[in-house]
């Protein structure tokens, strides 16, 4: 962060201007990361079945019409970024990597078998998983999608914030810009309860259990909740041994391009279903 700031004296202090509390956000999730990632990373053992097993956990066969629909969704949607000269996939977003194709499948099929009145999602990026969550949402005809997303300092990244989610999608979408420390609790609590939550915002444990513990408490029986990058840091691990009994699932990633970062060279997922 302070790298940044020097060789970018500029937009840092714009945004010092403009929002000071979302820069301070920033710089002490920087913090927290580099000590974070200094550390040993878990390194699970994914299920090769999830996809039967979470579904035999919802009640519903396999192969489902939602996992039909999705290989040529999902392909057109990454066109439709790759024709507008934008990379995606791992490290494609400052850094950062896109939802890929299997946590996007899986929360796609979720959307569809739960039904959800209110999807929370955590960090958009170019906005993969946003796009498939608003599309079943509309293929549902009900439920909204409420995504906190705290923007980059870098004004030209800030512009391909949602760049996949069509205009057409956007009517049951809120899109918050600020971190989910300063938003989530107070969404939350208008909310009363959600169906479903995504993380896919800054992955250090603290981040992470902060955001899943307050998701928790909102979350109804039934409902699931969707941790990308576990593999990154431990907040996963932490939460799931706090909340014993509930359907667990680890899952490999399925990126557009091996990941060097990965121990795996794709990273990995987790899904936790709420039992009743």
């Amino acid at each position: 962060m302070l790298d940044y700031v020097l060789h970018h004296p500029g937009r840092a202090l714009r945004a010092l201007i403009t929002d000071p509390a979302g820069l301070w956000d920033t710089l002490q999730d920087k913090i927290v990361e580099k000590r974070e990632y200094a550390r040993q990373q878990p390194q699970y053992a994914a299920d090769p079945e999830w996809e039967r097993h979470l579904h035999q956990a919802l009640g519903v066969p396999m192969p489902c019409h939602a996992t039909a629909e999705f290989a040529a969704r999902w392909r057109l949607a990454v066109g439709a970024v790759r024709a507008k000269g934008i990379d995606v996939g791992p490290m494609s977003f400052h850094g950062y990597n896109d939802g890929d194709a299997a946590l996007v499948r899986a929360v796609w099929c979720l959307v569809h078998h739960l039904r959800p009145a209110y999807v929370v999602e955590t960090g958009v990026a170019h906005g993969f998983t946003s796009r498939f969550i608003l599309e079943a949402l509309n293929w549902n005809n009900d439920g909204e999608l409420f995504s906190i997303d705290l923007p980059p300092l870098d004004s030209e990244m800030k512009k391909l914030i949602g760049i996949a989610v069509d205009e057409s999608l956007r009517e049951r979408w809120t899109l918050i810009e600020g971190s989910s420390r300063r938003f989530l609790p107070d969404l939350l609590k208008e909310l009363g309860g959600i169906d479903l939550f995504v993380h896919d915002s800054r992955h250090t444990e603290r981040n992470v259990r902060f955001e899943l513990d307050q998701a928790w408490k909102y979350l109804r029986p039934g409902g699931a909740l969707v941790v990308d990058d576990i593999d990154s840091n431990w907040g996963f691990e932490s939460f799931r041994k706090a909340h014993p009994g509930h359907p667990t699932f680890v899952c490999d990633a399925e990126p557009v391009r091996a990941d060097p970062r990965r121990f795996n060279q794709k990273g990995q997922f987790g899904i936790i279903l709420k039992a009743g």
